[in-house]
């Protein structure tokens, strides 16, 4: 795949092939090294792998126990102790069992999204597009079938919204 400043992979958008869980836990660690606040919508079929790429995703972030799925919680909070000493909030957020996005504002989701320096990393956001503000980074996982041996691969495409770009972040680099 080309690095260049094109459409397709540029600084603003950037489409990765995942052929394994090692692929998954790469991208974990690359997006773990971009200097992320707000939100980020994970989009994709159940069984996409959403929940994995969060899981390296934390685990690379500092985090050093169980992560959990938050279906029924709504909601996993995490301090995790940067190498500075100081504390990254990151909460972990799956809407797929949200009935009515009101249901947000009863749990206080808001202070997630207003906490300075704090990562929501949200699947199913599209459950409740119309209550939260916009993200910072959209990830949507696609299931398909990789070319080179009939093996199970994930289509997955980043990019930034507006308010990523004015946070001057930059997916070009990311590479698998």
């Amino acid at each position: 795949m080309c690095d260049g400043q094109s459409i397709e992979n540029g600084k603003y958008l950037k489409t990765l092939i995942l052929n394994s869980e090692q692929d998954t836990q790469a991208l974990a660690e690359q997006l773990a090294t971009l200097p992320l606040t707000g939100s980020v919508w994970l989009a994709g079929d159940l069984g996409a792998g959403k929940t994995t790429l969060t899981r390296y995703w934390l685990q690379a972030l500092g985090h050093t126990g169980a992560v959990k799925s938050p279906t029924y919680t709504l909601v996993e909070p995490y301090s995790i102790q940067r190498k500075d000493g100081s504390i990254k909030p990151v909460y972990h957020a799956d809407l797929y069992r949200l009935q009515d996005p009101e249901e947000l504002s009863f749990i206080g989701f808001d202070e997630y999204l207003d906490e300075p320096e704090a990562l929501v990393i949200i699947e199913w956001a599209s459950r409740a597009d119309s209550y939260l503000p916009p993200p910072t980074l959209f990830i949507d996982m696609t299931q398909s079938v990789s070319d080179d041996n009939d093996t199970e691969a994930r289509q997955v495409q980043l990019r930034l919204s507006k308010a990523g770009q004015a946070q001057g972040l930059d997916l070009s680099q990311l590479i698998i």
